[in-house]
């Protein structure tokens, strides 16, 4: 992002498994590699696996007072019920993404918002790996808001990921960018 002062917030939603907190960390350790301020808030059901859970980045140039969004710029939606609870709350001419492959369009009711509609699921799959949704989820959305660069998206993973999963960048890398690429495709 090249302006010099500005705030941007979003969450990120899915069921348990999906990677939804992945995304959400590496979006502001991302940041945090371009000198912004950054607040990540994960929560989670009890379920963990199967169960909800979400995120909420905050990305400023200026300190952050609170980690909590109530209307955030933007929503990262995984499964349905995500949708339900968090599309609501996007800003009008905010940014609001969906999983397509598990969202059926029809369950959108926003029309003052920008609908970005990716089939993460259905690209993984095509691309080999069904685990890598979260992946392309992110690197559409990166693509899409220009919030924080490839590179430092790039540079993150080894932050986040554990190390003994850092034998799996490449593949995650290379799932960031077909996110981007069909973003850049529409």
């Amino acid at each position: 992002m090249n302006s010099d002062r500005f705030y941007y917030d979003v969450i990120v939603a899915g069921f348990g498994g999906q990677g939804v907190l992945a995304i959400g960390n590496l979006l502001a350790y991302a940041a945090m590699k371009e000198g912004r301020q950054v607040t990540f808030l994960p929560t989670y059901g009890v379920e963990m696996r199967g169960g909800t859970a979400n995120c909420t980045v905050v990305i400023s140039s200026k300190e952050i007072g609170s980690p909590i969004v109530q209307r955030p710029h933007a929503a990262i939606s995984m499964n349905l019920p995500s949708l339900l609870k968090y599309g609501p709350r996007v800003l009008p001419k905010g940014l609001l993404m969906v999983n397509s492959s598990l969202i059926d369009l029809k369950e959108v009711s926003r029309n003052d918002v920008e609908l970005l509609a990716i089939p993460v699921n259905d690209i993984a799959i095509q691309n080999g790996n069904p685990k890598l949704a979260n992946m392309i989820a992110l690197g559409a959305f990166a693509e899409k808001t220009k919030w924080i660069g490839m590179p430092s998206l790039f540079e993150s993973l080894e932050k986040v990921f554990d190390e003994r999963h850092h034998g799996l960048i490449p593949s995650n890398i290379k799932a960031i960018e077909i996110g981007a690429k069909f973003v850049q495709s529409l």
